[in-house]
């Protein structure tokens, strides 16, 4: 008997059931990189199914690639010559007979030219329909679909608008401030909001300029910017036969530059009556496109959880791991399955939520300069495990983080009965989460996690610029935090001076520890192998069941404080040799702790200081990337917060301003150029 024929017994009976004897398809090619290729290639595995991975010319030796049963290379570095170009994928299936195609999230995944020649070469798309893309995809035709299946709407003006006078003339009508948004956008990019008209004839270029280079289609549209809301998603499922279901809510309220940080399921915020609400408009958007597969319908929810559509992805999300948490569901193999003609292997009813599940996104980036991305090579990189703990991600030690991609590093996710277990595990594995060779926001994730407004659930798509109003700075210590830190300072400094074999091992030193322009008398007493006591200006700190060896990145140890338990903590060293200087990883953060003894505090004095750069005429690449555009020339004169430079990195787009009121020395740089981090863009006289 044929799947199709099982999968229509099935919907005859009148029921959904899970078929057992599938055989899905012989060979499965991932059209994507990283973590998402790896994701989509573990369940592949799971049911028997062979992989093909497409690779660009940085990627080689990848981890999806070494995890494929077979690779095809498809060009450079570069997005638009490797991952975007649809006719080598398209020949990659047919050199390796592959009869179906997964397409991630990104890239081809809403390409709807994509999946209409797939069907033309008799090749599954594991994805909706062409038709579904189309109607989904374009934002100013999604809009109209939506208010005619009676879905909430944000209000907007109908239709592209093509010019700023149109633009101006929108915002008149649905009033400032207003989001300028890319039609064929997603992730983020092609989105700026404008909150006077000044401002949107500036964000009107960068949308632009940000659309064709992410999407190469810069049609626009303008709606109302609701200020304040929380961005809540929901998952929604369909097969071939016409079952579609609505999986609990995400809550994706934490964003920075409109892209999700923080994700969880289900939120704190929607109450049953809403969740089914919500799941029933997700779910008549979808039947309105005859939509198959998984998707996802993103809302904007006011305060009164007043609900609204803000777009529906025709892919897998990013997120969708927290969703697969929840349920106990395979997002992966449902799509499989709905591809193949089977019947989902749920309905509606069987749906329910199983405990709490929280998604960090760990992004090769430094929160402290603005989210600058980092590039580099993994030099050191060790994941967490542990109960309740999965970690998604493309990479390996020794990887390399490239500024032709995304600067995701992984997505962290932790599952548990409740919400606070699942944030202590978060916390915990963010702690034990090695990552060396490139800058990372784990003291961004972990500030924010410990925050009592994140806790309470109080939050929204502005909370990162309400609670930083002045920019991300790193974790502020708390006087028993900063203890822990010297404390563990040092003990590894003892430890490292013990570990010589000239030296005469000793079970006790004294120091002079200083920490953020502190300095105390630090005495470590060594009273076990795991044991260790430390007195600082009189404040005891007492570590037991201490874990570290020199050249090991985490120290772990159950801290007490003055009689007062702590518990198990997690700290990083983040350097090994002879230095003075010590720094300590703790939450996240980076601290420098200055370890000396008596006779080398009492020489520092009188070392010279160290030499600092004058850059006050310098314009300097706050991070490494591309340059799209040079707005200045030598000899002109320029003034504070005129706009100098446009820089790309990651497929996000920075303008780069004057810091002064100065005339143009000298140019460095000129469009196309790749530039590094910290390099000289612009000399001022």
């Amino acid at each position: 008997m044929s799947l199709r024929r099982v999968a229509l017994r099935c919907q005859r009976r009148g029921k959904v059931e899970l078929v057992k004897d599938t055989h899905y398809f012989n060979k499965v090619l991932i059209a994507n990189r990283g973590e998402i290729a790896c994701r989509v290639m573990k369940t592949c595995k799971k049911l028997g199914i062979r992989t093909v991975a497409v690779y660009s010319t940085p990627d080689e030796h990848s981890k999806h690639v070494k995890m494929a049963d077979e690779a095809v290379h498809v060009g450079a570095a570069a997005s638009r010559d490797s991952y975007l170009r649809m006719d080598r994928i398209l020949q990659a299936c047919k050199d390796t007979g592959a009869d179906a195609v997964h397409p991630g999230y990104g890239f081809l995944s809403e390409n709807a030219e994509f999946a209409r020649e797939l069907e033309q070469l008799n090749i599954e798309f594991i994805g909706p329909s062409h038709q579904a893309i189309d109607a989904m995809g374009d934002k100013i035709h999604s809009k109209k679909l939506a208010a005619q299946a009676n879905v909430s709407c944000i209000p907007g003006v109908e239709g592209e608008i093509h010019t700023k006078e149109e633009m101006y003339e929108a915002a008149e009508v649905v009033g400032y401030p207003i989001m300028i948004k890319a039609s064929a956008g997603g992730g983020g990019k092609g989105m700026r909001i404008a909150w006077n008209k000044k401002q949107a004839s500036q964000e009107w270029d960068a949308a632009k300029r940000e659309a064709i280079s992410s999407f190469g289609d810069d049609r626009m549209l303008v709606e109302k910017y609701i200020d304040n809301p929380r961005h809540i998603e929901v998952q929604v499922l369909g097969d071939k036969l016409g079952t579609i279901v609505a999986l609990p809510e995400r809550e994706c309220s934490i964003q920075r530059r409109n892209q999700k940080v923080i994700e969880e399921a289900p939120s704190m915020f929607i109450d049953p009556e809403t969740r089914k609400a919500m799941g029933a408009q997700a779910v008549a958007l979808a039947r309105a496109v005859n939509y198959h597969t998984a998707g996802t319908v993103e809302m904007l929810v006011d305060s009164q959880k007043n609900f609204y559509f803000l777009e529906m992805n025709t892919r897998l999300q990013v997120e969708h791991p927290i969703t697969e948490e929840i349920t106990k569901l395979d997002l992966v193999e449902e799509m499989l399955r709905a591809a193949r003609g089977l019947p989902l292997s749920v309905t509606q009813d069987d749906i329910k939520i199983h405990g709490w599940a929280t998604e960090c996104r760990v992004y090769a980036e430094d929160p402290t300069r603005n989210y600058a991305p980092s590039i580099g090579m993994l030099s050191r990189y060790i994941e967490p495990t542990g109960e309740g703990v999965r970690v998604d991600s493309g990479i390996s030690e020794g990887s390399e983080i490239s500024m032709y991609y995304d600067p995701m590093i992984c997505k962290l996710i932790t599952h548990a009965d409740t919400r606070e277990e699942c944030m202590s595990r978060m916390n915990t594995a963010l702690d034990q989460y090695v990552v060396r060779g490139v800058n990372h926001n784990i003291a961004l994730l972990r500030d924010v996690l410990m925050s009592k407004v994140y806790q309470s659930g109080d939050i929204s798509t502005k909370y990162l610029a309400n609670e930083y109003p002045e920019g991300f700075a790193g974790h502020v210590l708390e006087p028993s935090e900063a203890l822990s830190v010297r404390a563990v300072a040092a003990i590894m400094k003892h430890k490292f001076e013990n570990s010589k074999e000239t030296r005469k091992k000793k079970t006790s030193s004294e120091f002079r520890t200083t920490l953020e322009g502190e300095t105390a008398v630090t005495i470590v007493s060594e009273k076990a192998a795991d044991h260790f006591s430390v007195v600082i200006d009189g404040a005891q700190v007492e570590c037991e069941e201490v874990e570290w060896l020199v050249g090991k990145p985490v120290f772990s140890a159950n801290l007490t404080i003055d009689g007062k338990t702590l518990g198990k903590e997690y700290l990083q060293c983040l350097n090994f040799n002879d230095e003075l200087t010590w720094t300590v990883q703790y939450m996240g953060t980076p601290y420098p702790v200055s370890v000396l003894s008596p006779l080398q505090f009492e020489l520092k004095p009188i070392m010279p200081p160290p030499k600092v750069q004058d850059t006050s005429k310098l314009l300097l690449a706050p991070m490494p990337g591309a340059v799209v555009k040079v707005c200045a020339s030598v000899g002109q004169k320029i003034v504070v917060g005129e706009e100098l430079v446009i820089l790309e990195a990651m497929k996000m787009q920075q303008s780069l301003i004057s810091p002064v009121d100065a005339v143009v020395k000298k140019v460095n740089v000129q469009a196309g150029d790749a530039v590094e981090d910290e390099q000289i863009l612009i000399e001022f006289e």
